[in-house]
């Protein structure tokens, strides 16, 4: 009876069309889930004592294809498919859901039925929830936020009938007690982000908590699919992303700059990883870049190269990189301004359309231009009478290759709001146009894209982008030659980044 019944039940076409939907708490398709279990030791499926927890169930993916290995590779231990079903499920996989109605497609998923204890249970048990347990918890509010996940009480302070979204896994400083036991296996992909109550779209992420509470349960293995963002730090990952770039047990990272490559019809700006950390392995870590269905490249080496503060994404990028250091040369960012560069913000509208007497400073503001006075400048007023380059100051997805960056050419008696950052200030007009000669370059898209990992580029992200003799203009072939690059180098370059306009 449990063989007909596994197998009628055991559909995971259900499970790839919830895949495609598009939220930010992100379901898995089954095949990446295999991929991540093919990252770990094999033997782990054919032992009876690998115990796995999955800490932000949604469909329950992640325990039924461990379920779907454990069953085959536990055959020769336990002959008989009844007892090997409730073996595993009852001593080997265990989940946490994040809302009450994952809960019951995670117990509906791994155990054929959303009640466990009922006549329908692949395995039964004596409880409702089974091993996939799901509690209503609620925020600790201190002064607005939340002090495990940072939500905002203005948010996420909610009636009773409403999810909370305080998930039980990283809202506890005692992880360890949720199940009373040692895991050897933490498998997720876990909530991405919450609304942080500020301006707009504006969201806290989150993921990173589930990686640190996992670390703090010492098991044997984690891996998790998360948004890549992290690479690049900014908004509570800095620390995170400190850790995991310093942390030799990061054995393999998969990188996909494109997140619909894993979830079809999802945009996740910055693209998504999946890693596997090892507690035993201390060395170098295995990075595969994806491109559509395709590895393009595979390369074992340090998260941070010698004197770089940065994780550099693409593995063909590492040597070009190393030719350009070798220079020595100052680098763009120190010709870039903070943001608000006459400290206007995005949002300012205190212009005229027209110019007059009291109006006659040109404004580049968001999508649109106008005219204020002198007395509305709130810094840099030395610059208003210079040449300048403006550059927007978020640009497209974050991407490589899908943002161009389209300098304006400043002209004296103009400024800019925050959607702008100011690039080198000077006296003369033909070292602005040089400037942007240079911008307009697929080799400074090349080094920018390596920094740049969100649409917002701050002065930071030019950080790997030399500076170059403005007297004169520059094209792509002269600054391959200059900095020795090879056929295949200028290639990989220019299949990076599309053709400029």
């Amino acid at each position: 009876m449990a063989d007909n019944l596994f197998n009628k039940v055991y559909n995971p076409d259900v499970l790839s069309c919830l895949a495609n939907l598009s939220n930010d708490e992100v379901f898995t398709p089954p095949e990446i889930v295999n991929r991540m279990l093919d990252m770990l030791p094999q033997e782990l499926f054919r032992s009876p004592d690998t115990t796995f927890l999955d800490p932000a169930c949604k469909t329950g993916v992640f325990l039924r294809e461990i379920a779907r290995r454990l069953i085959k590779g536990l055959e020769p231990l336990i002959p008989d498919l009844q007892e090997r079903i409730d073996h595993i499920f009852h001593k080997q996989l265990f989940g946490i859901a994040i809302t009450e109605l994952t809960s019951l497609l995670s117990r509906r998923g791994v155990y054929c039925s959303k009640y466990p204890n009922g006549e329908f249970s692949v395995s039964r048990f004596d409880t409702a929830e089974g091993n996939i347990r799901y509690k209503r918890i609620a925020h600790t509010w201190k002064d607005g936020r939340c002090i495990y996940c940072g939500a905002s009480q203005k948010e996420y302070d909610r009636a009773s009938d409403l999810e909370t979204h305080a998930y039980e896994f990283i809202h506890t400083t005692t992880p360890e007690k949720i199940f009373n036991m040692k895991f050897d296996v933490i498998i997720s992909n876990p909530p991405y982000q919450l609304s942080d109550g500020g301006n707009g779209a504006s969201a806290k992420p989150i993921y990173h908590l589930f990686v640190e509470q996992a670390k703090k349960l010492k098991p044997r293995y984690i891996t998790m699919i998360i948004p890549a963002r992290w690479y690049a730090g900014g908004k509570g990952l800095d620390a995170f992303r400190n850790s995991m770039l310093t942390d030799d047990r990061l054995c393999i990272i998969h990188d996909f700059v494109d997140a619909s490559d894993c979830f079809s019809g999802v945009e996740i700006k910055g693209g998504v990883c999946y890693f596997l950390w090892d507690k035993d392995y201390h060395g170098e870590c295995t990075i595969y870049s994806h491109q559509g269905d395709k590895i393009v490249s595979k390369m074992k080496r340090p998260l941070l190269e010698t004197n770089c503060d940065t994780f550099i994404r693409y593995n063909d990028a590492v040597q070009i990189l190393n030719k350009i250091k070798q220079f020595e040369e100052r680098t763009f960012d120190s010709l870039v301004s903070s943001r608000k560069p006459f400290g206007l913000a995005t949002d300012f509208r205190g212009y005229t359309k027209s110019k007059d007497l009291s109006h006659s400073l040109k404004i580049y503001a968001q999508k649109d231009t106008g005219y204020i006075s002198p007395n509305q400048i709130l810094k840099n007023k030395e610059w208003i009478a210079l040449w300048k380059v403006y550059v927007p100051e978020a640009i497209g997805s974050g991407n490589m290759g899908t943002d161009v960056v389209k300098p304006l050419l400043g002209e004296p008696n103009t400024v800019c709001t925050e959607t702008y950052v100011v690039v080198n200030p000077t006296g003369k007009k033909q070292i602005a146009e040089n400037i942007i000669t240079y911008i307009n370059t697929k080799f400074f898209h090349f080094l920018l894209g390596l920094k740049k990992i969100t649409q917002h580029t701050t002065s930071k992200t030019y950080s790997f982008v030399p500076i170059q003799d403005f007297s004169k203009p520059w094209t792509d072939e002269e600054l391959y030659k200059k900095y020795g690059l090879s056929q295949e180098e200028t290639d990989f370059i220019e299949s990076m980044i599309k053709p400029m306009e």
